[in-house]
C-alpha cells in the first residue's frame, strides 16, 4: 500500500476510502529532463473491482516543474460513497533534487471536507493551511523537522512519470503529507520480455496513530514498466498486498 490512495482506502468498519495509497510512491532520483511533459489515467481495482481513478498531470521546464492530479472514487467505491481528491504543486529542480515551493490539496470524502496548503523554504515545509483546524494529538510531527522531504503530488508526479531505462527502480525517499511521514522504496529490476518489474516497499514511520502501528508497518508491492513509443519508460501497473485485499493500479 502506498500512501496516496490511503484517503480513498475504505475503513474496516465501512467501505469507504480507497485511493491515496498508490499516487504517493515518493520521488526517486531521476535526472530532471531539460523540459518534458507527461499525463497518464490510471484505474484503481482492488479485489478485481474497480473503486478509483487517477490523472495526473505534469510539466518540467528546465529548472522548475509543475503538476497537478485528480483522485476520486469510481465503479463499485463511488456507488458507496462519493470521494475526490485535488492537488496541484509547484517547485524547482536541481540536478537529480527536486524542492516543493508550494502545495495545495482538497479533499472530499462524503463527509467531510478539507483543504490544506504547504509553502517551502529552503526544502522545509511550513503547513499554511489546515481547514478545518483539528486538535493536536500525542503523533504529531512538527513540520521544521521534515526539511527534504516531497509533498505527494510531487511524489506522485515523480514516481509515475516516463523515465530511461536506466532510472527505473531507483528509489529510496521520504515523503511528508502535513501530518505523517513514510518511506517508499523501490529495487531489484528484473527485466521479463519488454518489461521491467521492481520490488518495492511503504513503510510507515512517524505521524500514524498507535492504531495504525500496531496494525501494520510493512506494505509491499511491485512496480511495472512498459516500453512508450519514444523510447522512454511508462509505468504501466502498481500491483500491491492492502489490508483490504490485492491492489492493482492500472494504467489505461
Amino acid at each position: 500500500m502506498i500512501p496516496f490512495l490511503r484517503r480513498l482506502l475504505p475503513s474496516p468498519p465501512a467501505l469507504a476510502a480507497l485511493v491515496l495509497a498508490l499516487a504517493a510512491l515518493p520521488l526517486g532520483p531521476h535526472p530532471a529532463a531539460a523540459n518534458q511533459t507527461d499525463s497518464a489515467v490510471f484505474d484503481l481495482h482492488l479485489r478485481g473491482l474497480r473503486a478509483g481513478t487517477l490523472s495526473i498531470a505534469g510539466a518540467i521546464d528546465g529548472a522548475t516543474y509543475a503538476a497537478s492530479g485528480k483522485l476520486q472514487s469510481s465503479g463499485v467505491l463511488a456507488a458507496i460513497k462519493k470521494i475526490r481528491y485535488d492537488a496541484k504543486v509547484s517547485g524547482s529542480l536541481s540536478g537529480t533534487r527536486y524542492t516543493p515551493r508550494t502545495y495545495h490539496e482538497t479533499a472530499d470524502t462524503g463527509r467531510r471536507q478539507s483543504e490544506s496548503v504547504m509553502e517551502y523554504r529552503a526544502g522545509v515545509p511550513q503547513l499554511k493551511v489546515y481547514n478545518p483546524p483539528r486538535k493536536p494529538e500525542d503523533q504529531d510531527i512538527d513540520p521544521a523537522t521534515q526539511g527534504g522531504t516531497v509533498d505527494p503530488m510531487t511524489a506522485a508526479y515523480a514516481t509515475l512519470r516516463d523515465v530511461p531505462e536506466a532510472e527505473a527502480c531507483k528509489l529510496n525517499l521520504t515523503l511528508f503529507d502535513g501530518k505523517r511521514r513514510s518511506q517508499v522504496k523501490l529495487s531489484n529490476p528484473v527485466k521479463q520480455g519488454d518489461r521491467i518489474t521492481c520490488a518495492g516497499e511503504y513503510r510507515r514511520l512517524q505521524g500514524f496513530s498507535a492504531e495504525d502501528m500496531a496494525e501494520k508497518t510493512r506494505f509491499p508491492f511491485r512496480l511495472i514498466y512498459r516500453p512508450a513509443q519514444n523510447g522512454v519508460l511508462r509505468v504501466g501497473e502498481v500491483e500491491m498486498d492492502t489490508l483490504y485485499g490485492k491492489g492493482v493500479l492500472k494504467r489505461r
